[in-house]
């Protein structure tokens, strides 16, 4: 691990357009490609901050929206700041709230200044805006603050894709400035613009003008096709600077992973393997299984015996069919565990893949494994 007082990024090796690196700060190196567990609330779900660590995460991901409504940023600030009061004190990546503002709030009103907006938790009235989100990221003390924007859901418009795209590059501009991170903190833009080509490019263009540590590409996996979001990608990726990461918000699965790492992208983050190992479903080499479904409540095989993950390897789809269908905590906690090691797993062989310019033979690799399956 390399220490340094700064916020830097390196890029180590390429293959084709996929690349690996590493974002260097003063709590530790994120080699990228890297996937970012979610810990929305200040918890990866069904994990203790050790397991995500020792699976290979070097950066986990907190919400602003989550987080001010409860505890409070103020209170977490009180308690020493966000990496200890989750215990974790490796780099975390905070999102500025805006999505989920969008989406989970009971009722809602935008205009320019930002979003006024009633807690899905209790009904109370808060204001959102660029401002407030990075001075409650700032309180939390996050390594890396996202601005301030509007995601839209596809399908829409494009006249609704344009008009917030540029609410969002005003809402960037007023977050850059408002941005008060200390020595190593650093804050992304993020590219929006809908599936309208232009307007993303128009908006990759005017990010990249601005002095961001990085840029996302947003406002995707939300109802489009995957060929949709792959297609936005190609658009955006000649428009980023090369120098800076770029990060894929809210994606994906294993698929959209390899796909977008093969298109230049470097960070990403999904609450898709923790969801999933809640609600039955493991992802593995041979693809996803189903431990829900009646064919493994007699199968003794372990999900992958060859898995460095232990609970992968040591306890039997008997087993883990049992739990899952008796709704016990266990089943949960395993299968996250399983999903998130995966996960893992499959960025250190893209790193490790590119790094040796043999990514192409890796990708094809990997999707043939998931063809075949494992029966």
């Amino acid at each position: 691990m390399t220490l340094t007082d700064k916020f830097s990024f390196a890029v180590h090796a390429r293959d084709g357009a996929a690349r690996t690196g590493a974002i260097s700060m003063p709590r530790g190196d994120i080699r990228t490609p890297a996937f970012m567990p979610v810990g929305t609330a200040a918890t990866v779900k069904a994990m203790y901050t050790d397991q995500v660590r020792a699976l290979g995460a070097d950066v986990v991901l907190g919400n602003t929206y989550h987080l001010m409504l409860r505890p409070s940023a103020e209170r977490v600030a009180e308690l020493g700041g966000l990496h200890k009061f989750m215990n974790w004190p490796h780099p975390i990546l905070t999102d500025s709230g805006g999505f989920q503002v969008m989406s989970l709030s009971k009722l809602r009103k935008l205009d320019e200044n930002g979003v006024t907006f009633q807690s899905h938790i209790d009904g109370a009235r808060h204001v959102l805006t660029p401002e407030r989100s990075m001075e409650i990221q700032a309180l939390l003390g996050s390594d890396i603050q996202m601005q301030f924007d509007e995601c839209v859901k596809l399908p829409c418009s494009d006249g609704e894709a344009e008009r917030a795209m540029r609410l969002s590059l005003r809402w960037a501009e007023r977050s850059r400035k408002a941005f008060a991170g200390k020595p190593g903190q650093t804050t992304f833009g993020i590219v929006q613009g809908g599936a309208v080509p232009a307007l993303r490019i128009e908006s990759a263009k005017a990010l990249a003008d601005m002095d961001f540590g990085g840029l996302a590409i947003g406002g995707l996996a939300v109802g489009e096709p995957q060929d949709v979001m792959l297609a936005m990608i190609d658009v955006v990726e000649p428009h980023l600077p090369q120098n800076k990461p770029r990060y894929l918000m809210g994606v994906g699965t294993p698929d959209d992973l390899i796909e977008s790492v093969s298109r230049g992208v470097d960070m990403f983050d999904c609450v898709m393997p923790t969801r999933a190992g809640r609600h039955g479903l493991a992802y593995s080499r041979f693809g996803k299984i189903n431990l829900r479904n009646a064919k493994h409540a007699s199968d003794p095989r372990p999900l992958d015996a060859d898995s460095t993950c232990p609970a992968a390897r040591d306890y039997s789809r008997a087993y883990l069919h049992h739990l899952v269908r008796s709704g016990e905590i266990l089943g949960m906690m395993l299968l996250t565990w399983v999903n998130l090691a995966y996960y893992q797993d499959l960025m250190a062989g893209m790193r490790a893949a590119i790094a040796e310019g043999r990514f192409g033979d890796f990708k094809l690799s990997v999707k043939e494994s998931w063809q075949r399956g494992d029966n």
